[in-house]
């Protein structure tokens, strides 16, 4: 099963749970705009070489298309549509004016030099420029772009239009109209929505323990903001694998080391030995078998299907908080919520990017930019009314709280729908 079909099911699932007309899922299952284009390079050794792109803009009911570009080899039309639509359905759970987009470019972005890179970026945005713009399509960083990429995008657009336009991407750097906060946001968001339900369970931090699958930017993030807020970080893994440890971790011993010894699974002895307690162990394992540890806390922060119905019946952890896109497949999901596992959906859990990238947009419109303390505090209140909204259709449908997410999403698209008289 697809991305896109794993996202048709869910909203399939949702519309029946609340008797959606029809005529409504059938808009949110097809995307308004797909673009593909064919992006000529000069090479640095003289050569010319073309590499597929495209852009799918999924839905604009809420607001302007929003949603990241990635670089990467297997990149694909199927992929970056699937990714829309969750983008759609994220910014409606959270209730933000804005709508659902993606992009992407199939290229290995470590075999092209920086130059490359950036006539890449270029000739990318000379061939979009028309279909993007502050009050048409955001485009942010995603797999493989970051701040420096959005800034050429920014750059070559407003060459384009013939007037600055920061407005015209999110993540940019904060010198540049980037908005304080923003590298944090997906953890942080994700953090906020965790805590409320903990707190609704009546439950304390401080005797719950914590795995975090994708020890990388959001996935470290994550880590260190649990344990600041009480949490017990027990085990972490990257792309080459993890460790798990019998006490508790100090997120930022295990970055720093997983820098100078290039993987998380290369930490165990200096974890060890840098607590000096007597008894400590720790364990190197795959990140397959990481997510059958033991946990109160699973974060995955890595990549999609990550939880399928092979390896759902061994997972161990209570409650699973999911910051990457699309990590439990819809048969994994079904399983983890017979066994009585809860899963806090991505399209809530890691919709804090996206929200600050809202308010990236605000400040580059009005040019007042804000403080990271009213970052914060603007977040945690979206992300606390957005879960108060959740647990509210979950209770009321007898759902999950996936199912209720979708359900959120999809009456506020449905509400936009009907007062443009779309149909």
């Amino acid at each position: 099963m697809s991305l896109f079909e794993n996202t048709l099911k869910q909203i399939r699932k949702a519309s029946s749970i609340m008797d959606l007309d029809e005529d409504i899922e059938r808009i949110m299952s097809v995307p308004q705009r797909k673009i593909e284009m064919q992006v000529p390079v000069k090479m640095d050794d003289g050569s010319l070489k073309i590499f597929p792109a495209f852009r799918v803009q999924h839905n604009n009911y809420m607001g302007p298309y929003k949603g990241g570009i990635r670089y990467h080899q297997q990149v694909d039309a199927e992929e970056v549509l699937a990714l829309s639509a969750w983008m759609t359905i994220k910014c409606a759970v959270v209730n933000i004016p804005l709508g659902g987009g993606k992009g992407g470019i199939i290229v290995n972005p470590k075999e092209l030099s920086e130059g490359e890179k950036e006539r890449l970026t270029r000739r990318y945005v000379q061939l979009l420029a028309p279909a993007i713009g502050p009050d048409r399509d955001v485009p942010a960083p995603d797999v493989n772009t970051n701040a420096k990429i959005m800034s050429w995008i920014a750059d070559e657009y407003s060459k384009i239009v013939g007037k600055d336009s920061p407005g015209v991407v999110t993540g940019k750097p904060v010198g540049q109209g980037g908005s304080e906060g923003r590298g944090e946001a997906t953890a942080q968001g994700g953090v906020y929505v965790l805590n409320e339900y903990i707190k609704h369970e009546g439950l304390d931090p401080k005797n719950l323990k914590v795995v975090v699958q994708g020890f990388g930017n959001a996935g470290g993030i994550a880590a260190k903001l649990l344990v600041e807020d009480g949490y017990q970080l027990i085990g972490a893994s990257d792309s080459q694998g993890g460790i798990v440890c019998s006490h508790s971790i100090d997120p930022n011993e295990l970055m720093q080391c997983k820098v100078e010894k290039n993987s998380v699974k290369n930490c165990g002895l200096h974890v060890t030995q840098l607590h000096d307690v007597e008894g400590v162990d720790c364990k190197e394992v795959s990140n397959e078998e990481l997510l059958e540890e033991e946990c109160d806390v699973l974060v995955l922060a890595a990549l999609e299907n990550q939880i399928t119905k092979e390896n759902a019946p061994r997972i161990k952890a209570k409650i699973i908080l999911e910051l990457a896109n699309g990590p439990v497949h819809p048969e994994g999901d079904e399983i983890l919520n017979e066994n009585g596992v809860v899963a806090i959906p991505d399209i809530l859990a890691n919709a804090g990017g996206v929200t600050v990238s809202y308010f990236e947009m605000l400040q580059n419109a009005d040019g007042n930019y804000w403080s990271e303390e009213r970052v914060k505090g603007e977040l945690q209140d979206i992300m606390v009314k957005a879960w108060k909204d959740v647990k509210c259709n979950a209770e009321k449908h007898q759902s999950t709280l996936r199912e209720a997410a979708f359900i959120t999403a999809l009456s506020r698209l449905e509400a936009k729908i009907r007062e443009r008289g779309s149909f």
